[in-house]
Order: structure tokens, then C-alpha cells, then sequence
């Protein structure tokens, strides 16, 4: 059933298709966004950081998000506009 596409008509075959599209753009966008962020971590962290290996790095990796359609929304862990999840660097707790 992954990567298949079982609906009947065309016309809802387009709108899966066009909401897959819209999925991959978005992780496609927040991984670019951590990304950076991440590659400037490293930088203010006094950690040597390749420039020539930067053009290597793909946003399309997706192991970290859910897509079972299972959400939990807990308000006490929302962010303000504009603010950022803090990074995960190795050694620190």
C-alpha cells in the first residue's frame, strides 16, 4: 500500500497526488530551515564545518517525522512565531 495511489477517479488520484506534493515541500522546507540552522550551530560552536561539502547535504531525508496521521498537539510545548525548537548536539543532555 505505500507508494501506491488506490483512489478510483482521476480526479482524486490528482488531489492525493497534489496533498503528497504539499507533505514534501513542507519537510522538504523545515529540514532546509534545520539544516542551516545546524551548519550555523557548529559555526558559533568553534566546530570546523566543510563548505565544499554542503552542496552534499539533502533536505529529503523524513525518518524524523510522523506520517501515521497520529498527532499530539501539547500547548505547553508551543513555540512563538518565529522561534525554533533547540538543536540536538552530541554530548549535551
Amino acid at each position: 500500500r505505500l507508494g501506491e495511489i488506490r483512489d478510483r477517479s482521476f480526479e482524486q488520484q490528482r488531489y492525493r497526488a497534489s496533498g503528497l506534493n504539499l507533505v514534501t515541500a513542507a519537510i522538504v522546507l523545515w529540514n532546509t530551515v534545520y539544516l542551516e540552522r545546524a551548519t550555523q550551530g557548529l559555526v558559533e560552536a568553534g566546530k570546523p564545518v566543510d563548505g565544499e561539502l554542503l552542496q552534499f547535504l539533502s533536505p529529503l531525508g523524513w525518518e524524523h517525522i510522523n506520517l501515521t496521521g497520529d498527532y499530539v498537539w501539547r500547548q505547553s510545548r508551543r513555540l512563538e512565531d518565529g522561534k525554533f525548537r533547540p538543536l540536538r548536539m552530541p554530548g549535551k543532555p
